[in-house]
């Protein structure tokens, strides 16, 4: 009598979506290769002054530059390639963030761009109003937008009808999403958002120009890293 064969469930392939997710990130090429003739330009003094630290070894790095050409030695010149990498690497790192940052905030850009809006005309409780597509930047404060299931908040308001579960992880990074409602503490939506159930009437409370991911982008075009 055979002994029985057990059968193993084979393992599941990685998704392809996951392997994509697998580049990028701080080290990515395209963005090394970007930040560093940035990096090189902060070496100018005129730029370097800003930055005190860096600056005083910028100017330790020529004299002992100068003094390791005067007087050649192994030490000498092991301490000028110290000094020299010091200050190059730390111009990298600061074009760097500041590359990243400005990335962030086109990405932050083309979302609002990209986005459409669906206002409704003369909305009023209980009526049936018309519906008009717009772009999310033309919206000003009281239109009144109705943003359904799978799509995005164009932008900041308060919910007037309805209540839906709302995804805020790309505004606030909270990966569980919130039930916002009319009424209320819970009322209160951000452009960017998105809508996971149900279906929502936003009226917006902010003016072009003035909302919270303008206001994000501002913060990271404006930011320095010292």
């Amino acid at each position: 009598m055979s002994a029985p064969t057990i059968e193993s469930d084979p393992v599941p392939a990685a998704p392809l979506h996951a392997k994509s997710r697998v580049r990028g990130g701080l080290l990515d090429p395209q963005m090394l290769l970007t930040s560093l003739p940035q990096a090189v330009r902060k070496l100018d003094p005129r730029t370097l002054w800003r930055n005190p630290v860096m600056f005083i070894v910028e100017l330790g790095a020529v004299w002992a530059t100068v003094l390791a050409i005067a007087d050649p030695s192994f030490f000498a010149w092991a301490i000028v390639v110290w000094l020299w990498l010091t200050v190059v690497f730390a111009n990298f790192a600061e074009a760097l963030a500041e590359g990243r940052g400005k990335a962030q905030a086109d990405t932050l850009r083309r979302a609002k761009a990209d986005t459409a809006a669906r206002r409704l005309v003369d909305w009023a409780p209980g009526a049936a109003p018309t519906e008009e597509p717009i772009a999310a930047p033309q919206l000003r404060r009281g239109d009144h937008v109705v943003v359904e299931a799978g799509q995005m908040i164009p932008g900041d308001g308060d919910v007037v009808e309805g209540i839906a579960s709302v995804d805020e992880s790309a505004i606030t990074g909270e990966s569980a999403p919130v039930i916002r409602e009319s009424g209320g503490d819970r009322s209160a939506v951000t452009g960017g958002t998105t809508v996971l159930s149900d279906r929502i009437i936003v009226r917006i409370t902010q003016e072009p120009g003035q909302s919270f991911i303008d206001k994000m982008i501002a913060l990271v075009e404006g930011a320095a890293r010292q």
